[in-house]
């Protein structure tokens, strides 16, 4: 086919102490569409886990059936969010670049089981590495051990990296680079689970690399263009200061704004997108790969992307893992879903493709139980309503 195509223990008593008595009532303005059971259930979970600002998307057959925003993108200017208000979606950015992956296999560019050694510029280290295939990066099983990763901050606070992605790969995973040790692929490619944001900085690069051109780009021409995405970002400095969302965390139980991050690995997290646009993106997700008029997935591989397997190590929280969708039970069904946090953001995406819907959840407040238990209840709501 041609190319187109973590946690705090707060209680509501405690409901933004540091940010002023009267704040609590003038959070949640009414939205601009009729208020509705939803509105109300939205407003009480936003107060209970002091939620400053959230986007809600519905999608169905191929479609966006709404896209709600409510209270502040920043709270200092008083500025409230709108279906335009540009989130940043974290980890479900995983998604857009599984799915780039995915339109090259489409146009028969590469295979899933390919080794992707010969698509690179340098080697990875370690007896293993030649074995990690496509697949193994898609479904977190290539091996590759992120202790490190973990132990080094890669974040540049308030601005986007200047470190490349391709330099943080040759630092991580080749042989003499700076991070890679005796070699950071630990485990027999495709035997163990082991979540791996170096893994997805890994696929943007190789996407690039097999499209000719940088996965950001080819993602703008092949997928934002296409759908119709116009608030739709890769990095800070292309996000307008009057669609961007102030973050936000909770200290000392008030509600503090944090600068946005940046990291080198922006294929694993670093795209910034408005409920609507992003709403459209899952609506082609859910609807076998296609949002209104615009196939940008075959069928085929669409659905293979959703096929949820369940390999050794898999996190107790997780029942399967696909091709980055992973799936865990929401209201006891299980559901197709990836979820983002970094410091002052917390983000979810459902699908359930037998009916065709999907859910978006954009919020700018870090995860914590209260905020989790909200978005999550807010989520089954609309599933199971609509």
């Amino acid at each position: 086919m041609p190319l187109m195509k973590k946690v705090y223990g707060l209680t509501r008593r405690h409901l933004l102490g540091g940010v002023g008595a009267g704040f609590a009532l003038s959070l949640l303005p009414r939205a601009a569409h009729a208020a509705d059971d939803l509105d109300d259930l939205i407003r009480e979970q936003m107060a209970a886990a002091q939620i400053p600002g959230l986007a809600v998307g519905l999608a169905r057959d191929g479609e966006v059936a709404f896209a709600r925003s409510y209270g502040f993108a920043d709270l200092e200017q008083r500025r409230p969010v709108t279906p335009d208000t540009m989130f940043h979606i974290a980890s479900i950015t995983k998604t857009v670049t599984a799915t780039a992956v995915m339109m090259l296999v489409d146009a028969g560019r590469i295979e899933l089981d390919q080794r992707v050694a010969p698509y690179l510029d340098f080697t990875i280290a370690g007896e293993q590495a030649a074995a990690i295939t496509f697949r193994h990066l898609l479904m977190h099983t290539a091996g590759i051990s992120e202790e490190v990763y973990y132990q080094t901050d890669f974040r540049t606070h308030g601005a986007d990296a200047a470190l490349t992605i391709d330099q943080l790969l040759r630092d991580y995973l080749a042989p003499g680079g700076r991070y890679t040790g005796t070699g950071n692929v630990k485990t027999v490619p495709g035997t163990h689970w082991a979540y791996s944001n170096i893994g997805y900085g890994l696929l943007g690069y190789l996407a690039g690399r097999i499209a000719g051109q940088d996965m950001r780009v080819f993602t703008r021409d092949h997928i934002f263009r296409p759908l119709g995405m116009r608030h739709t970002a890769w990095t800070i400095a292309d996000t307008p200061a009057d669609l961007a969302v102030t973050p936000y965390d909770l200290v000392d139980q008030a509600v503090e704004p944090v600068p946005p991050v940046g990291f080198p690995d922006w294929s694993a997290g670093m795209m910034r997108a408005s409920i609507r646009d992003l709403t459209q993106f899952v609506a082609m997700a859910a609807n076998g790969g296609v949002a209104g008029d615009v196939r940008v997935l075959s069928s085929a591989h669409a659905a293979e992307m959703l096929m949820m397997q369940t390999p050794e190590g898999l996190s107790p929280w997780l029942s399967g893992q696909g091709l980055a969708w992973q799936q865990s039970s929401l209201g006891g069904v299980p559901r197709a879903n990836h979820w983002g946090g970094d410091p002052g953001v917390f983000t979810m995406a459902y699908l359930d493709p037998a009916r065709r819907k999907g859910v978006v959840l954009l919020s700018n407040l870090s995860a914590t139980r209260e905020s989790r238990e909200a978005l999550k209840s807010i989520t089954a709501r609309i599933i199971e309503a609509n």
